[in-house]
């Protein structure tokens, strides 16, 4: 993976915790300089640990169009350019069915995980335009089978995946690339969240690690490199894909008792 970012300046919303730190990380290791934007103030304590130099962090609502069009404003002032948006930002909560989400439920689970993208292009895609950048989203693979009670959610990963498409389309003639990368169950804080919500989560954990037949639920540092392909020159000829990053969760026909 060294070099196959080499020089690269790339935002990674969200990127604070979970597989958006291990992204940066691994956005680092190849050679890359990393934005990272997020409201998690720690973040910027963990920049430190990030190998190579120049690499920023941004205090920033992704779902604030003032504070996302400043958040593109200081990257342009500080690197003069721009090469991958990585809108990896998302919450997951709450994991019940659609006629139990509430008003609010309903409205962060839009703001967080769609209105972001549609502010950090909205306000990146000059920047991405000038270096025939890429744009990678962070779906998930319930986005394309469905999961019960986590309805809302659901719905914006198979938003997600269409605009991945949808993108891939509009922006082909810049020379832009747009793809996402849909994880399974992967150890976060995020999916430690969820599976604490659940009526046995002891029995919730059991399951989560038998669901992918490659193995236990790992870290989120198998989604890392495979975004850090997703970004490289590696996929230059690949556009308006979904990859599944599962273990082969999706596979067969399989019943987890």
């Amino acid at each position: 993976m060294k070099d196959m970012l080499k020089d690269k300046v790339v935002l990674l919303t969200g990127g604070a915790d979970g597989i958006g730190w291990e992204c940066a990380l691994a956005y680092a290791s190849a050679g890359a300089k990393v934005c990272i934007a997020d409201l998690n103030a720690a973040g910027r304590d963990k920049l430190a640990k990030l190998p190579g130099e120049g690499h920023t962090f941004f205090l920033c609502d992704v779902t604030s169009d003032t504070a996302v069009a400043q958040l593109f404003a200081e990257i342009g002032k500080a690197y003069g350019r721009l090469d991958a948006v990585h809108n990896n930002a998302g919450i997951a909560q709450p994991a019940r069915p659609l006629h139990e989400t509430e008003d609010a439920e309903w409205e962060a689970l839009m703001r967080v995980n769609l209105k972001s993208i549609y502010l950090t292009t909205r306000h990146g895609i000059a920047l991405l335009r000038a270096s025939k950048g890429c744009i990678l989203h962070t779906s998930s693979l319930v986005g394309s089978i469905g999961q019960a009670d986590h309805a809302a959610y659901v719905a914006t990963k198979g938003a997600v995946n269409a605009l991945t498409k949808a993108m891939a389309l509009d922006y082909a003639a810049d020379g832009i690339r747009v793809n996402a990368v849909a994880p399974a169950a992967i150890r976060t804080p995020m999916l430690e969240a969820w599976s604490a919500e659940q009526p046995q989560p002891e029995i919730m954990q059991r399951y989560l690690d038998r669901l992918q037949p490659l193995g236990a639920m790992p870290a989120g540092d198998v989604i890392a490199d495979a975004c850090v392909f997703l970004l490289s020159d590696a996929a230059r000829f690949i556009t308006g894909c979904i990859l599944p990053v599962t273990g082969g969760a999706e596979l067969g026909y399989r019943a987890l008792i």
